[in-house]
């Protein structure tokens, strides 16, 4: 298993690579030509910028049971159908039971704004939402490690 990170909207990667280093995993940080990331234990791999050029490459270099953390719905779909067990960064893993109302979700949100109509914006991230994430992160690879004994 490797972890793969969406690092461009990712306010978890100090976590994620912690984490990794610690369970002695890959880690890939893939971001646009607009980030710049450097974190101990991680490779970073720069694509251009683009509609969706690191997602796609993020998807090309999936294999069968990598970890991808992103917060795009869509991306998260694209992974599942690889096979990829994906985990959004306030702690949900995404499945093939909720993936469905999520993208509904956005593409409602989406014809509402379409359409002039305003969204509430996200709030401000908390120390509750970064304990969920590395709970659920280390919960997921000790669960992937007793799977692979």
């Amino acid at each position: 298993m490797r972890i793969l990170i969406d690092a461009d909207g990712c306010p978890e990667v100090d976590i994620a690579t912690r984490i990794a280093r610690e369970h002695q995993l890959e880690c890939l940080l893939l971001c646009d030509t607009s980030h710049v990331f450097e974190k101990a234990g991680a490779q970073t791999l720069t694509f251009s910028k683009g509609a969706d050029s690191v997602d796609f490459a993020l998807v090309n270099l999936l294999r069968p049971g990598d970890l991808v953390i992103t917060q795009d719905y869509g991306l998260a779909a694209m992974c599942l159908a690889r096979k990829a067990r994906v985990l959004h960064q306030d702690g949900m893993e995404y499945t093939a039971d909720n993936i469905d109302a999520l993208l509904l979700a956005r593409h409602t949100a989406k014809k509402i704004c379409n359409s002039g109509g305003r969204l509430k914006g996200y709030a401000k991230r908390t120390h509750a939402q970064d304990e969920a994430f590395e709970s659920a992160l280390q919960q997921l690879l000790e669960e992937a490690e007793r799977d692979n004994q």
